[in-house]
């Protein structure tokens, strides 16, 4: 649907589980990341976690095979494609690295689903071994939001890509997402946009303390059913929205076809 962009995080959204964690652990490496944990940043540990599996003999064909079968919800990848045939632009910003999140989606068959995909820069070098960067030199070109780890904000990458809607006209974002990094993107959505936190993980923390900051509408999930259903909602919703506006220039955010309305769930009440 024109006019409709849904960002999606990956770790523990698209996918089950944290991608990072995943391959460390299927391919026996636990015990000395979690040594290393405490003296490094994640990212920088990735990396590091890399050349050691590598001295270990595992190899990019290795990595390839853990990541094709991380597990995902069934219902993920039929909502995924039915957004993109809609016609909605759907995007990637996630903490985990490019060489896992497009091993994956390939594997899926929803690469081609997305526009563009925001994550750590990862390259396979001479010696065959995966190197991964931080999305952002923290060095040498800090992003300064606390909010944030220190190689990625992606409230900065949300911002972005709210200023190149300026330029093509009015769109409305539904970001889905599980962490606490999930946070500051939320804090970034407009009014008319739609945040869709997962039920009982940070993120969602995060919103019930924090409630008052946020102006999107926010709509919880739990799984990856809950997750298709509250999606493909909202995009009937903005685009019954969409099609009243251009009835009429007068329409207002809360002349929402009530069809429509009834049919989500109700957004988040914080009780204190």
């Amino acid at each position: 649907m024109a006019g409709i962009v849904v960002v999606f995080d990956f770790d523990k959204t698209i996918i089950e589980l944290d991608s990072d964690n995943w391959v460390v652990d299927e391919l026996g490496a636990t015990e000395l990341f979690d040594q290393l944990l405490p003296t490094m940043p994640w990212n920088s540990l990735m990396d590091r976690m890399m050349k050691e599996l590598h001295a270990q003999g595992k190899t990019i064909e290795d990595i390839e095979e853990v990541l094709r079968r991380a597990p995902i919800h069934p219902r993920i990848v039929p909502a995924i494609k039915k957004a993109h045939a809609i016609g909605c632009d759907l995007r990637i910003v996630s903490d985990a690295n490019m060489f896992f999140i497009e091993t994956i989606v390939d594997h899926l068959g929803i690469k081609d689903c997305f526009s563009e995909i925001n994550s750590n820069p990862s390259y396979i070098d001479e010696q065959r071994r995966l190197r991964i960067s931080p999305y952002i030199d923290f060095h040498s070109s800090p992003h300064a939001c606390d909010l944030c780890p220190p190689n990625m904000c992606k409230g900065m990458i949300i911002e972005r890509m709210q200023a190149s809607f300026s330029k093509e006209g009015k769109r409305r974002m539904i970001y889905l997402g599980d962490g606490a990094g999930d946070f500051c993107p939320s804090l970034k959505l407009k009014e008319g946009d739609f945040m869709m936190p997962r039920k009982n993980f940070p993120v969602w923390d995060l919103i019930c303390k924090n409630r008052a900051l946020l102006r999107a509408e926010i709509h919880e999930w739990i799984e990856g059913e809950e997750l298709e259903h509250i999606l493909l909602e909202l995009i009937e919703t903005i685009s019954n929205l969409n099609s009243a506006q251009m009835l009429s220039v007068d329409c207002k955010f809360e002349t929402i076809p009530m069809a429509a309305h009834e049919a989500l769930p109700p957004p988040l009440k914080v009780h204190h």
